[in-house]
């Protein structure tokens, strides 16, 4: 698989985004929507799937269904330099934090984090300040969600035409 997604056309732009609304989709469907056949939406998607433009067909679960009520933002301060895989590792021990990157600014991380409620958080976040490199943590907890079908929601939402 290349590491840079191939240029896509506007067909190919179609095809994604039919399939970010419902990945389960038929060929047939999206190809009598924009003028295709089955066969060819397939191939199209083979080969999108072949240079790493589409990584995955997932489902997108309601975080309340699964019992994760609580959803914070929380910034990683560490001290000196964490190095990002050594971040990574110490994110992937924590199933609560759904995303995390390094980020520009102050802090040296940004994670979202999904809890049960907030004692649950709490203990979340006493184990992460519990790393030998983090300083201090910022935590900012979600209310409501201004764009409701956005993935940090628990919806897709598809790539502007």
């Amino acid at each position: 698989m290349n590491s840079r997604p191939a240029p896509f056309d506007e067909l190919d732009r179609k095809i994604i985004n039919a399939l970010m609304a419902n990945s389960r989709t038929s060929f047939a469907e999206i190809g009598a929507a924009i003028g295709l056949s089955s066969t060819a939406v397939k191939r199209r998607v083979d080969r999108l799937r072949e240079t790493g433009v589409i990584t995955a067909f997932t489902a997108t679960v309601e975080p309340s269904a699964l019992g994760w009520l609580t959803e914070a933002y929380v910034e990683v301060y560490c001290e000196g330099a964490a190095p990002p895989r050594r971040l990574a590792e110490v994110v992937r021990n924590h199933p609560e934090i759904t995303a995390a990157m390094t980020v520009t600014g102050g802090a040296d991380a940004l994670l979202h984090v999904r809890a049960r409620d907030v004692e649950h958080f709490e203990g979340v976040l006493e184990r992460i300040r519990a790393e030998p490199f983090v300083r201090k943590t910022i935590s900012v907890m979600v209310l409501s969600h201004l764009i409701p079908e956005s993935p940090e929601a628990g919806a897709t939402h598809p790539a502007p035409e």
